[in-house]
């Protein structure tokens, strides 16, 4: 082998190492490939960040507090016709009394609405005998406050008041004063009227409660 073909040998070998040399350095190219992918599979995460972001969403879906739910609206007033209706005092009504029964010294008692409302007439009225002291005393049981006849204005009410037939223990008086149960301390200017030659038994005298009609008033 000539020296010229030897050293031409050795240079293709040398050459040929060169290449080899070379290989890794392309390899090693892809590397920065390889970073791409990390880096896009590292820019994937924030999509985790971004669902994670979208959670809150939830909160404005979620129902609102009772605070937020409309105002309730106001109880409506009552709507008993009688839920006003106070009872009726002297101040209500007007008061006469006429002679029904001269034997027993009886009287019809009337009472009238002079207002521009209704009022109710309770129980018995109160009765007193000129200068006499004491009052009448009550005859019949009188109905409840709930069930006491109602006045409109204009309407009227009636008692049936007995001094007592002429016993020799009474006394006889001109007038009578009248005030009503009204189941306060409502102080009341009592009502007068003429009773000429009433006979006062003083344990048989007695009223009635009020009625809604002169007939009942009398017949108790």
């Amino acid at each position: 082998m000539s020296t010229a073909l030897k050293a031409a040998i050795a240079l293709a070998a040398v050459s040929a190492l060169a290449l080899t040399a070379c290989g890794p350095t392309e390899d090693g190219a892809a590397g920065p490939s390889g970073s791409g992918s990390a880096s896009a599979s590292a820019s994937g995460s924030p999509s985790t960040s971004t669902s994670a972001s979208a959670s809150p969403s939830k909160s404005a879906s979620a129902k609102p507090s009772k605070s937020a739910s409309p105002a309730t609206s106001p109880t409506p007033g009552s709507t008993d016709p009688d839920y006003d209706v106070f009872p009726c005092s002297t101040f209500d009504v007007t008061f006469t009394a006429s002679l029904a029964e001269p034997t027993t010294s009886s009287y019809l008692l009337k009472i009238t609405n002079k207002g521009t409302k209704a009022c109710r007439a309770l129980g018995h009225p109160v009765v007193t005998f000129g200068d006499l002291d004491g009052q009448a005393t009550e005859r019949g049981a009188a109905p409840g406050i709930d069930d006491a006849i109602r006045l409109e204005p204009g309407q009227s009410a009636y008692a049936g008041l007995m001094g007592g037939a002429k016993d020799g223990k009474g006394k006889t008086v001109n007038s009578i004063a009248l005030t009503m149960s009204t189941e306060s301390d409502l102080k009341q200017t009592p009502l007068k009227a003429s009773t000429p030659g009433l006979y006062v038994s003083p344990d048989k005298n007695s009223v009635t409660a009020w009625m809604n009609n002169a007939e009942d008033a009398l017949s108790l």
